[in-house]
């Protein structure tokens, strides 16, 4: 450490850090600056970092709660720059249920597993649509929050009932 930030028999109080800088040449009637860094955080960075802990340690779990809450700004952007990218996100919303004819005819399945196909098709198709209908109208436009918070819970429910059964 150079003698510059190091300080030199200036007594604080135990866990402070102190940094001295000294007087500028040219001011000789100036008072140095002294930064005191208490090493102890804030009560509210204590709970933001506890929070952003928790939302790491379960970020697979959460992972349908991130892109729901990610959809929101995505849709208020697409929506303030081009109303009309609504009508080109509309034809997403039919992939899925493509999708499921496609794995249905080249991998027929038994019940379980066509629910299941069956589900994530309507589920994807409705984010889709949503997404779609937001773009175009805006997230908060009539029945739209409804709609995103209904398949919020369906997927994440899905999701956490998925992940237990591996």
């Amino acid at each position: 450490m150079s003698s510059r930030t190091r300080t030199r028999g200036v007594k604080t109080a135990a866990g402070v850090h102190t940094i001295h800088i000294p007087r500028q040449r040219g001011r000789r009637r100036a008072q140095p600056f002294v930064v005191v860094v208490p090493e102890q955080p804030s009560l509210t960075r204590e709970a933001l970092g506890f929070l952003g802990w928790v939302l790491w340690r379960f970020r697979g779990a959460l992972a349908p709660t991130f892109l729901a809450v990610l959809a929101w700004p995505l849709a208020w952007i697409l929506h303030a720059l081009a109303w009309w990218s609504g009508l080109l996100i509309a034809p997403l919303a039919v992939a899925p249920v493509l999708w499921l004819g496609f794995v249905q005819i080249r991998r027929p399945a038994r019940t379980a597993a066509v629910v299941w196909r069956a589900g994530l098709a309507l589920l994807a198709t409705a984010g889709f649509a949503w997404l779609a209908l937001a773009a175009g109208f805006g997230p908060l436009a009539g029945p739209l929050p409804l709609i995103w918070l209904l398949a919020w819970l369906v997927a994440q429910t899905a999701w956490l009932i998925v992940r237990r059964s591996r």
